[in-house]
């Protein structure tokens, strides 16, 4: 892991309210961060683990973070895909309650919890980056919740497919960060049931399959039924 400090930077104009998911993009495209340390994850490090003291907040800059519980049987679930621009790490109490890991190559910032306060209160741009980050979250678990508790699986894939093309590509194809292990445990489905959606998608036409990870949705309106 590679550690880098950054300077606050002058603060920008702010950016239109809206609850848009922000795209993939490298690193490099992305603006420096007003104030924080800056930390690089290979794939699968542990970035916090559940139960660590919650001391910092966290923003993705590029690359995709899951953060999951363990449950007492053994069984795994995924809370959450960040991606580049979402902020993870927020927590009422003083611990975590789910581990955060990459997925892949990542780099996040964080910010100290102790001093986000007083950094928001001098920082327009960060408290508005907070606030946004925040809210996104608070929608993705209420949709998170519904999709758990009232889809099928077909619908579930569905969804889960419709919303990583808005969140990633923006088209009609994406490639898939994550494996079909991380999505089942994110859906609270098996690997088995997944993979078995995605050949009933492809053999119905309404999606393609060039590769494990690479999918194109060839009928888009088809999918959004599903995911309705």
């Amino acid at each position: 892991m590679q550690t880098a400090l950054l300077t606050k930077a002058s603060p920008s104009a702010l950016p239109v309210f809206t609850l848009e998911a922000p795209q993939f993009r490298k690193s490099g495209d992305i603006a420096a961060p007003a104030v924080g340390s800056v930390h690089s994850y290979a794939k699968d490090e542990e970035i916090f683990a559940e139960g660590d003291r919650a001391a910092y907040v966290y923003k993705v800059l590029s690359g995709v973070v899951r953060t999951s519980k363990l449950l007492s049987d053994g069984r795994r679930q995924i809370d959450a895909f960040h991606l580049a621009g979402d902020i993870f790490g927020i927590e009422a109490g003083d611990e975590y309650r789910f581990c955060a890991e990459s997925v892949g190559e990542c780099v996040v910032i964080a910010y100290r919890r102790g001093n986000l306060g007083a950094l928001m209160g001098s920082d327009s741009q960060l408290a508005q980056d907070m606030t946004m980050g925040m809210m996104r979250s608070l929608v993705r678990a209420q949709n998170h919740m519904l999709l758990l508790g009232r889809k099928s699986a077909l619908e579930k894939i569905a969804t889960f497919l419709v919303d990583m093309a808005e969140r990633t590509s923006g088209d009609d194809a994406l490639d898939l960060p994550m494996s079909r292990t991380d999505i089942a445990d994110h859906l609270g489905l098996t690997i088995e049931t997944v993979s078995r959606s995605f050949t009933q998608l492809e053999r119905q036409g309404i999606i393609e399959l060039p590769s494990a990870r690479h999918v194109v949705l060839s009928n888009k309106a088809a999918l959004e039924r599903l995911n309705a």
